[in-house]
């Protein structure tokens, strides 16, 4: 198996505060291609920070992060964000929904950043809607959906761009015990079918528990990985 996302000695420190907080210190990661792979640890831990960084939503203080053979530190802002844009899917933990846009118009826009034809983001909106089990809520607004119904769109909406891998933060956080077990068979399947490398940042037992890895952070370090 490829490596596809792969860490060095990554440290990140903030310095916003009077006293430095060191949020990652010197992360090793090596994670192949096709992965479900959960990073675990307590508040504070250094989880969410360490997938922004893999994600280019934030930069390192030290250490490099190389993303499907690419040094995503060397990309100028224009160059990471078609980067993102055309090789990985996020879900927030708070949905980040359009407010104004529907369903199909949440999961459609980023193809139509991507320059797709109409026919092309018709057919994938249904497939990925219908197949997240919301084929008969495609026109209504983020306010008018559960909390499990809109976490559901917001995966399809990670989905949609057919990224190579998807980063997702505390992703059931919000959601009952069915709507967790049915988000995760949903993304389970797109492992499998359409190969997305998998990467969630979690504290959530449902979640590790169909992981098939389990990185463990603890101030800022990996501190087991099984």
């Amino acid at each position: 198996m490829n490596s596809v996302i792969k860490t060095k000695g990554v440290t990140k420190i903030y310095q916003e505060t009077v006293v430095p907080v060191q949020a990652l210190n010197g992360v090793d990661l090596d994670i192949k291609e096709g992965e479900f792979t959960a990073i675990v640890g307590p508040s504070g831990s250094g989880k969410s920070t360490l997938l922004n960084i893999i994600g280019g939503l934030d930069n390192p203080t030290e250490g490099s992060v190389a993303v499907g053979g690419k040094d995503i530190s060397t990309l100028s802002q224009n160059e990471l964000i078609d980067f993102r844009q055309n090789n990985i899917g996020f879900v927030f933990q708070a949905y980040n929904l359009i407010p104004v846009l529907t369903a199909r118009e949440n999961v459609e826009f980023i193809m139509l950043l991507q320059g797709k034809s109409k026919e092309e983001r018709n057919k994938r909106v249904e497939y990925l809607l219908e197949a997240m089990g919301l084929a008969d809520q495609i026109d209504k607004r983020p306010n008018q959906l559960s909390g499990g119904q809109q976490q559901r769109v917001a995966v399809a909406r990670a989905l949609a761009s057919k990224p190579k891998y998807i980063l997702a933060d505390e992703p059931t956080a919000n959601l009952d015990s069915k709507s967790t077990a049915d988000l995760l068979d949903l993304m389970a399947q797109m492992n499998q079918e359409e190969g997305v490398t998998f990467v969630f940042s979690t504290h959530d037992q449902r979640v590790i528990d169909r992981a098939r890895r389990v990185i463990t952070l603890e101030d800022g370090k990996i501190v087991s990985d099984k």
